[in-house]
């Protein structure tokens, strides 16, 4: 192995342990809490990340990427959105709420809103899990999603009506505890 190679392979491992929490947790919300395929869409977006560390064409300027954690988050909401057009749409994930790290949650809540997200369309799950979980902009949402920012922005607003009309009034009485 060559000391270049070498050097790669140290940054990607580097890479994959700090991000692996983050696109986990990405990928919960995106499956409704199946953490079965979560874990399955993690993986598949590392394998993708890992062979596109490895290429010589990551290192040349011309097509160099300059955020790899946001583009590990992009191959992570296409592999989702690919998975979700395969997938029988009479399938429903069913299992335990992944235990999430950091600071204490309402489960109540979380299982709320998971349910609540379980019932929108995938489009409309990634476009809400990118724009308000990952906190991203409509441009770059709709550079994710292979979609025009006037689609992101009428696909946010009406699948927020739709959350909010799935969630009721439940929701300030969560926010409240």
């Amino acid at each position: 192995m060559s000391r270049s190679h070498a050097a790669r392979e140290a940054e990607y491992l580097e890479f994959a342990t700090a991000r692996t929490g983050q696109l986990y947790r990405s990928a919960c919300l995106l499956t409704s809490g199946d953490t079965h395929l979560a874990e399955d869409l993690v993986q598949e977006t590392l394998g993708k990340m890992y062979v596109l560390w490895h290429r010589t064409s990551w290192l040349s300027a011309g097509s160099r990427i300059d955020n790899p954690a946001a583009y590990a988050h992009t191959v992570l909401v296409r592999a989702f959105l690919s998975h979700q057009r395969r997938r029988s749409a009479g399938e429903r994930p069913a299992g335990e709420l992944p235990d999430l790290a950091g600071r204490e949650t309402d489960p109540a809540l979380r299982v709320t809103m998971i349910d609540a997200l379980a019932q929108l369309s995938p489009q409309d799950r990634a476009v809400l899990i990118l724009r308000y979980w990952e906190d991203r902009s409509v441009e770059e949402t709709a550079e994710v999603l292979g979609a025009r920012v006037g689609t992101v922005r009428t696909r946010s607003f009406r699948a927020l009506a739709r959350l909010r009309g799935l969630l009721g009034d439940s929701l300030p009485d969560f926010a409240t505890r």
